[in-house]
C-alpha cells in the first residue's frame, strides 16, 4: 500500500514522510518539484500514476502575519486550488484514505479555550489570516462532503502552531518561532546587543513539535474514522513573551528584547482542546525547551554559511 505524502519537502510533510520511512511504511513524497497542485490536469495525471492507496495532503502556501496580511488572494486562491485539485483527484482515482491537514486559525478570533473541535464557524475570524483559515475550512468541508454523498472514510485534522526541523526561516514569511529563532542567532553571531519584535508580546500561543505531530497522524490514519475534524495540540501554551525569553536563553543572547507595539498581535490566545487525540492513545513527547534546543542546533547546522 503506497501512501503518498504531498508537501513532503515542508515542515509538517517532512516529518511525517520521515516517520512513515521509520516504521517502514510504503512511502513517496513528493513536493511542489516534482508535480505541480496548482495545475489541475497535472495533479490528475500524477494521481492517476502512482496509484496511492493513502494520501496526507501537507501541500500549502503558508506565512506569517505579515505575509498573510500582504497577500490574501494568493493565500485564498493558491490553498484553494492545492488542495481542491488535489482531493478531486483522490476520489477519481479511488484512494482509500486521505488525511487533510488544516491548521487552528480556522477557530473564532474570540473563542472560548481550550477550543473544542465544534466551535468552527461560531464567530468571527481573525482579520490578519482569514483567507489562510477560509481556505482551510473549505479544504475541511470537501473531506466531509466527499464522506456524505459518497462514504469515503477520510479524516481533517488541525495541527496547532508547529515548530522543528525543515521550518520557514525567512523573515518576511515565516511564523512567530523560527522568526525569533533566526533573530536571536544572528544577534548572538553578529553581536547585536538589541532585538526588536513584532507586538506587545502578551497573546499566548500553543506549539507542537512535528515529530509529535507525525506521530500523530499516523495514529489518526490508523484509528481514527470520524466525520468532525481532530485537532492535535500540545495541551498548553505560553505568552509570545515567555516564548522570546526562552529562545532568547537557549541561543545565548544576554542583549535587550524591545517589543514594538505598532505591529498586530493577532489572535490573543489559541489553545486547542486534545481530548480526542489523546484517547486515541497519543500525547506529545517533546518538551517546548528541548525542542527548542534541537531546532536552534538544526537551524546552525542548515545556515551557517549565513553566520559566519
Amino acid at each position: 500500500m503506497t501512501i503518498l505524502v504531498a508537501g513532503a519537502t515542508g515542515l509538517a510533510g517532512s516529518a511525517i514522510h520521515r516517520e512513515l520511512v521509520r516504521l517502514d511504511r510504503k512511502v513517496l513524497g513528493v513536493s511542489s518539484k516534482d508535480v505541480d497542485l496548482l495545475n489541475r490536469e497535472e495533479t490528475f495525471n500524477f494521481i492517476r500514476s502512482v496509484q496511492p492507496r493513502v494520501v496526507i495532503d501537507a501541500a500549502a502556501k503558508v506565512g506569517g502575519i505579515k505575509a498573510n496580511s500582504n497577500f490574501p488572494a494568493e493565500f485564498l486562491s493558491q490553498n484553494l486550488q492545492i488542495q481542491t485539485n488535489l482531493i478531486d483527484a483522490c476520489y477519481e482515482f479511488d484512494v482509500d484514505r486521505v488525511i487533510f491537514l488544516g491548521s487552528s486559525c480556522i477557530y473564532p478570533k474570540k473563542c472560548p479555550q481550550p477550543i473544542k473541535e465544534e466551535y468552527i464557524l461560531s464567530g468571527p475570524l481573525e482579520e490578519t489570516n482569514s483567507a489562510y483559515a477560509l481556505a482551510k475550512i473549505a479544504g475541511i468541508e470537501l473531506i466531509k462532503s466527499y464522506r456524505k454523498e459518497y462514504g469515503r472514510n477520510w479524516i481533517s485534522v488541525m495541527p496547532t502552531n508547529l515548530y522543528g526541523p525543515n521550518d520557514n526561516f525567512d523573515l518576511e514569511n515565516s511564523h512567530v518561532f523560527p522568526a525569533l529563532i533566526r533573530k536571536f542567532v544572528e544577534a548572538v553571531e553578529f553581536g547585536s546587543e538589541k532585538v526588536t519584535l513584532w507586538g506587545s508580546g502578551l497573546p499566548r500561543r500553543e506549539f507542537l513539535h512535528v515529530e509529535d505531530l507525525a506521530r500523530a497522524i499516523i495514529v489518526c490514519l490508523d484509528n481514527y474514522d470520524g466525520d468532525e475534524h481532530i485537532n492535535i495540540g500540545s495541551g498548553c501554551d505560553l505568552s509570545i513573551k515567555e516564548l522570546a525569553t526562552k529562545i532568547s536563553l537557549a541561543a545565548g543572547f544576554t542583549g535587550e528584547i524591545e517589543w514594538d507595539r505598532t505591529k498586530s498581535d493577532g489572535t490573543f490566545q489559541k489553545l486547542l482542546n486534545i481530548d480526542k487525540i489523546l484517547a486515541l492513545g497519543w500525547s506529545p513527547n517533546i518538551e517546548i525547551d528541548s525542542g527548542i534546543k534541537c531546532t536552534i542546533d538544526w537551524f546552525k547546522s542548515k545556515y551557517s554559511d549565513r553566520l559566519s
